[in-house]
């Protein structure tokens, strides 16, 4: 069995007015240690699939699997322990609490954990050490975004989902963001899942899924991936 399956995975968002079908029949498989790409446009189901792989969405029917567990059986109390111990998830939006440090907002991802890295570490790998006492309204949208990666990637999960990490950022920003985030996953052997509309990005992915109006038009491997350097914006 592949380390992430998702099969015949279809989804429905209800409302009083009308249901919309955002996943249908979803098949795809990543195995272990994958920077694996999803794109598509807005609204194809990107990250409707990070959701019900980080078990924060349910699904209509089909499965999820996640080295060997099936997600979709899990209840509450497992679910929680679940993206406790293997999830760690970087969203659109940085999600910072606004009355806590650079530090305090890394670490709060940590607090149950029982494995971390080392936050000091993390910070200083991206210029945020000398800021690491200044609240949210102090930092500059990018540095934001760096303080919420390092959230996700300091608990050490062992999947780590990014949903447009690169969005709204210049080339340089984007590099550095990417390569905190490959380097970081092949060090510490995390699973990375990246879901963006940026198609810069793609040469660096071990495996890229196409996926439109919910549905998956392509899976292509890519034999040799490309350094973060060698991409061009």
């Amino acid at each position: 069995m592949a380390y992430i399956e998702f099969k015949d995975v279809n989804k429905i968002y209800k409302t009083s007015k009308m249901e919309l079908k955002v996943l249908n029949n979803v098949n795809f498989k990543i195995e272990k240690g994958e920077i694996i790409v999803i794109t598509g446009p807005s609204k194809s189901g990107k990250t409707t699939c990070l959701n019900i792989l980080s078990g924060m969405d349910n699904l209509l029917s089909g499965s999820v699997f996640f080295d060997g567990t099936k997600i979709n059986d899990l209840n509450s109390r497992k679910l929680t322990k679940y993206r406790r111990e293997n999830i760690g998830f970087i969203f659109k939006e940085d999600n910072l609490l606004k009355n806590l440090t650079v530090k305090e907002n890394i670490e709060i991802s940590t607090d149950v954990c029982k494995d971390k890295l080392n936050i000091d570490s993390l910070m200083k790998k991206m210029n945020l050490y000398k800021k690491k006492d200044n609240l949210p309204c102090e930092l500059s949208n990018f540095d934001k975004k760096k303080v919420s990666v390092l959230r996700a990637i300091a608990k050490k999960p062992k999947l780590l989902l990014c949903d447009e990490p690169t969005n709204g950022f210049d080339s340089k920003e984007k590099k550095q963001m990417l390569n905190l985030i490959k380097d970081i996953a092949k060090k510490e052997k995390m699973t990375v899942i990246i879901a963006t509309k940026d198609n810069s990005i793609l040469p660096i992915a071990n495996k890229i899924i196409k996926i439109k109006n919910g549905n998956i038009m392509s899976v292509k491997v890519n034999k040799k991936p490309a350094s973060v350097g060698e991409l061009k914006w």
